[in-house]
């Protein structure tokens, strides 16, 4: 569909392509179109690329677009490519500042928004903070606050997997208490274990424990970390899988009761627990074992009532057992790996079940998700290798990125002139490299990333020689 549109941002008309493949059909064509509500404006409650992939999307489907900006972000990019930005969390930290939900809700009542997209990390999976958006009368671009609840604490959702038959690692059935309780789990299941935040994610808060000798150092370091990125310190303990693989499912629900897959990941080269590479779909992942991994993930997702968009995470041993670990509710960063193998816009999605659209209605049905080709995500970070990976900062002198045929860069702080806050995250750009099939996938992404150039600040180039 080919639009001419008038009166944008600098007055200029544009030609704006649309995909109709996300589009509601007429709302009065079915009866599970009666709670659809069109979304005139959203509100992003985070920073960086994930605003602004967020606000492309929103323009994408015309539909205004705010930001909202710490003190020490009024310079940022995400600032500038939404319709609207507003300051939140005068004189707090920088961290503060995106985690202060009565700042985010009055911005957003005061200035009409409908929908605030949460984006990943910060309040994502803040049960409180969705349930403050329903209360204020602003839709929470997510699942609801219960399942959010449900969802961001890991010992629930691990009790609602075994519910749902989904095998899961030996753990404790409650957040422990006490640096004891860690001991007695120890001695009941042996070394090592595993130390895991219980409502966050992304590597804080988790620490493996080899032997006794490392047991209290590393409880208190998982709680302050989890603490410190959660704002609660609760822990769980499980018993440690020596090198499994990390497979995740993209997993996407509606209002109906509809929930499909989008297939796999493979989040198995990490750092400190952090993923780092990205690869859809998993390599050589036995036919078998697939359909058991996106048949426990949407199972548990229906038993949950899912709504939107969400990643169910599991191991895999050496033997192809896989344990359920946890589902993240919200958009991961890695979600772009789906897209391009799916060709399935999910942020677009998220934003049309929020709406109230079913997943039928928008050619959203299980037998139309196919795998095509491969894709692999890499992020390039503001990390020097030479110090153990500590995140650099700074401003960018030279910028020159990888590009072409097959590769997606999608970012925030990436130009010359940019500067590197120590505040946040040290992610400077994802790239995206995809191809008919892995090696093809690999061989663009090296090439992309041998064009990279960035001075001024140290780069970490996760490749892994793939």
């Amino acid at each position: 569909m080919l639009l001419h549109l008038g009166g944008s941002r600098g007055k200029m008309g544009i030609l704006l392509i649309r995909r109709v493949g996300l589009f509601c059909r007429s709302a009065h064509l079915s009866p599970q179109s009666l709670e659809y509500r069109p979304i005139k404006k959203v509100m992003v409650a985070n920073r960086g690329e994930i605003a602004i992939r967020v606000f492309r999307a929103c323009t994408e489907l015309g539909i205004r677009t705010v930001a909202v900006y710490s003190e020490q972000d009024t310079g940022q990019m995400h600032r500038q490519k939404a319709d609207e930005a507003y300051l939140i969390g005068r004189g707090l930290s920088p961290v503060a500042a995106y985690l202060h939900i009565p700042d985010i809700i009055k911005v957003a009542k005061e200035n009409n928004v409908d929908a605030i997209h949460p984006g990943y990390g910060f309040l994502s999976e803040r049960a409180d903070f969705a349930q403050a958006c329903a209360d204020a009368g602003v839709r929470f671009i997510g699942p609801s606050p219960e399942v959010v609840r449900k969802m961001g604490d890991k010992v629930e959702a691990r009790a609602l997997a075994i519910k749902a038959g989904v095998p899961v690692v030996s753990g404790t059935d409650a957040p422990i208490s006490s640096l004891q309780e860690a001991e007695e789990f120890a001695k009941t299941y042996s070394f090592p274990i595993i130390f895991k935040a219980a409502y966050g994610g992304g590597g804080r808060g988790m620490r493996v424990v080899r032997d006794y000798e490392e047991l209290e150092e590393n409880y208190q370091r998982a709680y302050s970390e989890a603490l410190a990125a959660f704002g609660n310190g609760s822990l769980f303990v499980e018993k440690f899988i020596e090198k499994p693989r990390h497979i995740e499912v993209q997993i996407l629900g509606d209002k109906y009761g509809n929930v499909i897959h989008l297939y796999e990941r493979d989040c198995s080269i990490q750092r400190r627990h952090q993923k780092v590479v990205e690869i859809a779909p998993a390599a050589q992942l036995d036919p078998h074992l697939r359909d058991r991994l996106t048949s426990d993930s949407v199972n548990l997702a229906k038993q949950v009532g899912y709504e939107n968009a969400g990643t169910v995470e599991f191991l895999v041993d050496k033997h192809g057992k896989h344990y359920f670990i946890e589902v993240n509710s919200r958009l991961q960063v890695e979600h772009t790996v789906t897209e391009e193998i799916t060709d399935v816009d999910l942020v677009h999605a998220q934003l049309r079940v929020c709406e109230g659209c079913s997943l039928p209605e928008l050619g959203l049905e299980q037998d139309k998700i196919q795998i095509n080709g491969c894709a692999i995500q890499c992020r390039v970070t503001t990390e020097d290798p030479s110090r153990g990976f500590q995140p650099d900062t700074g401003r960018i002198e030279v910028f020159r990125s990888g590009e072409g045929m097959g590769i997606r860069l999608d970012s925030a702080s990436a130009f010359q002139g940019a500067i590197i806050s120590p505040h946040y995250d040290s992610l400077l750009v994802k790239v995206i490299a995809s191809g008919k099939d892995l090696p093809t996938a690999a061989t663009k992404m090296h090439r992309a990333l041998t064009e990279f150039r960035v001075r001024g600040v140290k780069v970490a180039e996760n490749t892994f020689r793939l």
